[in-house]
């Protein structure tokens, strides 16, 4: 079963994402990740067996690991507790979404979103990599580069292993792209105690992750976190270390130097890049080829991370 749309007869979308719909429930919330796929910010047509299972079965190990290092929004996953709290929420014939909601949902708390992205990076990659060489352009390969507050070698190569992992929060933007910013840009937005709060916060959880993911033969080479606020609580809410949101690689085919494989959408992008389109919406129909090599490096993540088969 391939979900691409939630809507569910008698409830009310909260918010539409790019991947999950979540629901207002009342006292909590219904966060139900579906199988769409977005590729240069555009959701495509088709959907990817098994992709919102992956994300909330990730994310549920995850949250569950580093309960002892920040609280998260979790309330519940056991399907039969979500059909009885949508049906009192005002859903109609609850059990008839069963099967659409069962591994793909969970329901959580409210909370205050901070209006930063919690951005933790082990390695240079991806949009660093890109401003670090445009900084060491304009620097003429000095000594050092300092990278959004943060003083990096002037002589690294792209996916090197930083020195230690570094806080690199990024803006929130209602469209386009997120901008990164500062540690220090942060703390003016949310406050220098917030800022300085959620940094620990971030860098703890991605330590005890990148530690465990190392003895499963996976580098966690970046991911991003979203904290929420509740009452003088911080709580990690949203998703948690997934292929979405981190870029996960195979220890034994780490090579600094160049972009590494990755497990996530990278066979998508790939063969979009080999068609006449011009990354505007709609999106291309995927071959079905393409859908089940990104399903398998999903499933393949979740396979190395949590130690079993989806």
């Amino acid at each position: 079963m391939i979900v691409t749309s939630t809507d569910i007869a008698g409830l009310k979308k909260h918010i539409t994402g790019k991947v999950r719909d979540v629901y207002d429930l009342g006292d909590s919330l219904l966060i139900v990740a579906s199988d769409r796929l977005s590729a240069f910010d555009v959701v495509l047509p088709s959907g990817i067996p098994d992709k919102g299972k992956v994300l909330t079965q990730i994310s549920l190990f995850w949250f569950e690991m580093t309960a002892d290092v920040v609280e998260n929004h979790v309330i519940s996953a056991d399907i039969d507790e979500i059909l009885d709290r949508i049906a009192t929420a005002g859903a109609k014939d609850s059990n008839a979404y069963r099967e659409m909601l069962d591994g793909r949902s969970m329901v959580v708390v409210k909370t205050q979103p901070y209006p930063i992205e919690c951005v933790v990076r082990g390695y240079l990659s991806g949009s660093a990599w890109n401003e670090y060489l445009a900084l060491r352009e304009v620097s003429g390969n000095g000594d050092s580069i300092v990278l959004h507050g943060v003083e990096l070698p002037g002589d690294m190569v792209e996916s090197q292993k930083l020195p230690k992992p570094v806080f690199t929060p990024s803006t929130k933007e209602s469209e386009g792209h997120d901008v990164n910013i500062s540690a220090a840009r942060a703390r003016e937005i949310v406050g220098y105690e917030a800022g300085a709060q959620l940094e620990s916060i971030s860098l703890a959880v991605y330590k005890r992750a990148s530690e465990y993911a190392a003895e499963r033969g996976v580098i966690i080479a970046d991911t991003k976190f979203e904290i929420g606020r509740l009452g003088e609580r911080m709580i990690l809410i949203d998703e948690a270390l997934t292929p979405d949101s981190s870029r996960f690689w195979d220890v034994e085919t780490y090579e600094p130097g160049k972009s590494q494989p990755s497990f996530d959408k990278q066979f998508v992008r790939d063969y979009l890049l080999t068609l006449d389109w011009d990354k505007t919406y709609p999106g291309p129909e995927l071959p079905d080829e393409i859908a089940k090599k990104t399903a398998d490096k999903y499933r393949e993540a979740y396979c190395r991370i949590v130690g079993r088969t989806l």
